[in-house]
């Protein structure tokens, strides 16, 4: 046995094990750390099988966007596990029929492909290219037209989620792009002229001196 089939063994052991893991675990993040574990071990056997471009999808995709979307939205919410576990062996014989048939349509689909007697031989000037180049051929020139019936699906997909999720909020307090576009400056800015108001200077404030004069003049108008 050499050293790619011995990795080979040991890679699928594992993604085995993390798989069995991520079904049992009680914890929702152990499962998503498993299921990390065993996405990274899908792409090692997948780079042992020279799918280069799948390993590094897979890896950049599911282990660097999706798993992390997931591991942030399940370790914020406060989830009761034990709420969710309630009933599971009673949905098993339903679940385990359904995942017994998604094995045998995959298998059915993917056996064929390993036919090697019905496989086309590459030619020299293929094998130079690579995996990734050649995958880069075959969607873009024979199957263009499927991949933009792909991505306009996902395209559509994404305005759904985007719509079904968007709702108004009493306490948002978001601006209306259409209505700042509509603004304009009489709108916002209103001159106003008025007259200028100039206030009377204050009185200026009696003498100590001058108190007893005031005093005696009032008495000789009292007398008068």
């Amino acid at each position: 046995m050499d050293i790619p089939t011995a990795l080979f063994y040991i890679f699928s052991v594992v993604l085995l094990g993390a798989s069995f893991r991520v079904i049992t675990a009680r914890s929702p993040v152990h499962a998503a750390l498993f299921l990390v574990l065993a996405f990274f071990s899908a792409s090692c056997v997948w780079m042992l099988l020279h799918a280069e471009f799948l390993a590094i999808s897979l890896v950049l995709v599911y282990v660097g966007a999706v798993m992390v979307l997931f591991l942030f939205v399940v370790m914020m919410l406060d989830i009761n596990v034990d709420a969710l576990r309630q009933g599971f062996w009673t949905h098993f014989p339903v679940a385990a029929l359904v995942g017994v048939i998604i094995a045998l349509e995959m298998a059915a689909v993917l056996i064929p492909g390993f036919d090697v007697r019905s496989a086309p031989v590459p030619d020299a000037a293929a094998l130079q290219m690579g995996n990734t180049k050649l995958l880069g051929i075959q969607i873009y020139t024979h199957y263009l037209y499927p991949l933009q019936i792909a991505a306009v699906l996902l395209l559509v997909a994404i305005v759904a989620a985007i719509a079904l999720t968007l709702r108004q909020r009493k306490d948002s307090k978001a601006m209306d792009p259409s209505l700042q576009i509509r603004a304009k400056k009489a709108d916002r800015v209103r001159i106003v002229k008025m007259k200028a108001e100039v206030e009377a200077p204050p009185a200026p404030p009696a003498s100590l001196d001058s108190a007893p004069l005031v005093a005696g003049e009032a008495k000789k108008e009292a007398k008068s």
